[in-house]
């Protein structure tokens, strides 16, 4: 072999070992199952917090914390808020099915049926059926959530699926702004902390402008100890009512919801939905963990190739 020809090689091996995947690892823990990227911890899938199954702890890219802790936790030092018990972390609920607030604590909940499949890899991957029940012990329809998380040296996504079925008969979603895929970013990254935190959406509408406009991603960044982190979630273009409507506040709540319209447009527009008996309906979601703002971070270049 030529001196050219090995030198060739030797910088095409170097090329793909600096391109590989990070390694996901899951663990069985007492609450759900942890995931482990690089023998990093980066989240936790709890199949109960509250009335419902959360995602908590989730560390970003440079090993923060990047949801708020409370009230799962109420020892961390930062974390000064005390408001919105029912707001854990990463979730999804409704604030109105068939009547029921799922949206608060204490009146309807999700319970966790089974684990479908737990996988690790260059991703890992977290399935769950879950059953949407009333105060009366009363199933109302059931879910299948999928959860697949990545990350490379600059940040960490979670891809969510979620799979409504109307197993029990037809199911009403609401109009409310009360829902539904929803985030709580730290307390120093809200916006009313006036640290540095701020909303900004793809249409570039920023702060309490973003809130109840329709638009392809919302990101929420701001300080966390001594370097500027953030949070998008993407909504993916197959998603129901893409693109969604964002109840987005500037106190740290971050949340996709596409029944909420009448709220978000003044009565311009009415957001209820039934679900006929035995139909699905389907949900998209990337939530990307990145360093920077919404620029530094890629966010528009991250929802093209998500979109894709």
């Amino acid at each position: 072999m030529s001196c050219r020809i090995l030198l060739a090689a030797i910088v095409s091996l170097l090329s793909l070992s600096c391109c590989l995947a990070a390694e996901l690892k899951l663990e069985d823990t007492p609450g759900g199952v942890a995931v482990k990227i690089d023998g990093q911890p980066f989240a936790e899938y709890l199949t109960k917090s509250g009335s419902k199954s959360i995602v908590w702890p989730i560390y970003g890219p440079t090993g923060k914390l990047m949801t708020r802790s409370w009230p799962m936790d109420d020892k961390v030092a930062s974390e000064k808020d005390r408001d919105h018990i029912h707001q854990r972390s990463l979730w999804f609920t409704h604030g109105d099915v068939n009547g029921i607030d799922f949206w608060s604590e204490g009146k309807g909940r999700i319970e966790h049926r089974e684990f479908v499949k737990k996988s690790g890899g260059d991703e890992a991957v977290i399935v769950t059926k879950n059953d949407w029940v009333s105060p009366e012990g009363k199933k109302i329809l059931e879910d299948e959530r999928t959860f697949t998380f990545g990350g490379d040296k600059d940040a960490r996504w979670i891809d969510v699926e979620l799979v409504l079925k109307a197993t029990e008969g037809p199911v009403v979603f609401g109009d409310t702004k009360e829902g539904s895929f929803g985030v709580r970013v730290p307390s120093s990254v809200r916006v009313e902390t006036l640290k540095g935190g701020k909303i900004v959406n793809s249409d570039g509408k920023q702060n309490l402008a973003a809130w109840g406009k329709p638009a392809a991603w919302v990101d929420y960044h701001g300080p966390i100890d001594d370097e500027t982190l953030g949070i998008a979630i993407l909504n993916h273009p197959s998603s129901f009512r893409y693109p969604t409507h964002w109840h987005v506040r500037t106190y740290g709540l971050f949340a996709a919801n596409p029944f909420g319209l009448s709220d978000f447009t003044n009565g311009k527009e009415q957001g209820e939905y039934t679900l006929p008996a035995g139909e699905t309906l389907h949900l998209r979601y990337r939530v990307l963990l990145h360093k920077g703002d919404e620029r530094e971070g890629r966010v528009a270049e991250a929802f093209s190739a998500y979109a894709q």
